[in-house]
């Protein structure tokens, strides 16, 4: 396999994150400067960055990484490095985390973070027999938050007392923080906890999923196609909500991918060449 480039630019990172490909993404900043800002960026996890020796066996070697630091200097560089001679395929960001602000990409609100989801792999329970909200909420959690993280689905009445058992962090149901509120759903609830809902593509699926999820198709044209489609999934899925999970995630990652990068191309016949 060949070596990637030794640096990424900030938006060829941001469109790679929120896919199936997307590469560990390494915070090394150093602890005060993590600790002083408000966001981090998404699906980073932090390491101390001179410890380096003790955390870099616990990286999966068969993906990619990036490492991210404040201005994209010594701390990133050396670390990309070590990588890179150690046989990774690692590259670093360019610019670190403040050319990421500068292009206005964005973060996920690390205090949000540290209250709901101190450890990784993160632990969230719902509701069994997913449909909609509870397929958005997932792919929102593994593609933009942490993506080692842990979706178990039991019956409604034990979701609270399972997430309080084990730690976890109960969704989509009645009475807890990130459900519905009002005409919004459980997704428009946690892009509004982690601070993400100002991103267009994700605001504009925000209201797709919320379309269907609360039989108003008439809000987002593509509401009523998800609505079929995820029916139709679970339909098929039966009790296997973690095979539904897998393939709804590639029904929000093609969404997703078409409201980034094709939302204005038009399909019609006949075809112009």
């Amino acid at each position: 396999m060949l070596s990637p480039a030794y640096a990424i630019a900030p938006q060829q990172l941001w469109h790679l994150i929120g896919t199936a490909d997307a590469p560990q993404l390494i915070d090394v900043r150093r602890r005060d400067i993590v600790e002083s800002t408000p966001g981090l960026l998404p699906t980073s996890i932090w390491h101390e960055p001179t410890e380096y020796a003790r955390w870099i066996p616990s990286l999966d070697p068969a993906r990619p990484i990036v490492i991210a630091c404040k201005a994209g200097k010594e701390l990133s560089q050396f670390i990309t490095a070590e990588l890179r001679g150690a046989g990774y395929a690692a590259s670093m960001l360019e610019g670190g985390s403040f050319a990421w602000s500068d292009a206005g990409l964005p973060m996920v609100n690390r205090a949000t973070l540290a209250r709901l989801a101190p450890q990784r792999p993160s632990v969230w329970v719902t509701r069994r027999r997913p449909k909609i909200d509870r397929i958005a909420c997932p792919w929102l959690i593994r593609r933009f938050i942490d993506p080692q993280a842990k979706i178990i689905f039991v019956d409604p009445a034990y979701v609270e007392a399972s997430a309080a058992e084990f730690g976890g962090i109960p969704f989509d149901i009645a009475g807890v923080e990130i459900s519905h509120d009002g005409e919004r759903c459980s997704f428009d609830t946690m892009l509004k906890l982690f601070g993400l809902g100002s991103e267009p593509s994700l605001a504009r699926l925000a209201l797709i999923v919320r379309g269907a999820d609360t039989a108003r198709p008439d809000i987002a044209p593509e509401a009523a196609g998800l609505h079929a489609i995820s029916l139709g999934l679970s339909h098929m899925a039966g009790d296997d909500d973690h095979g539904l999970l897998e393939r709804g995630f590639m029904v929000y990652d093609a969404l997703f991918a078409w409201l980034r990068f094709a939302a204005n191309e038009r399909h019609n016949w006949p075809a112009k060449v």
